[in-house]
């Protein structure tokens, strides 16, 4: 059986990186734990639409800038 391969589907720890902010910061705001930051940055687990929308509001960005595109680049 062929592994799977890893498809990063938001682009949340190169915000985190750009806006200066940390797992731990994120977690703060959100009212989860760090450990779930973290699964959401390495895309292991992805944050509910609602949750991409709160991170949304707190980077003051569009929630687009946080999910990865999956189409074919031209």
């Amino acid at each position: 059986m062929a592994k799977k391969e890893k498809v990063n589907l938001n682009r949340l720890r190169i915000v985190l990186a750009e806006k200066n902010k940390t797992n731990r910061w994120l977690a703060d705001q959100l009212g989860v734990t760090e450990g779930t930051v973290s699964k959401w940055a390495t895309n292991t687990h992805q944050p509910s639409l609602e949750t991409l929308y709160h991170i949304s509001l707190l980077f003051k960005i569009d929630i687009h800038e946080l999910i990865e595109s999956t189409l074919p680049k031209k």
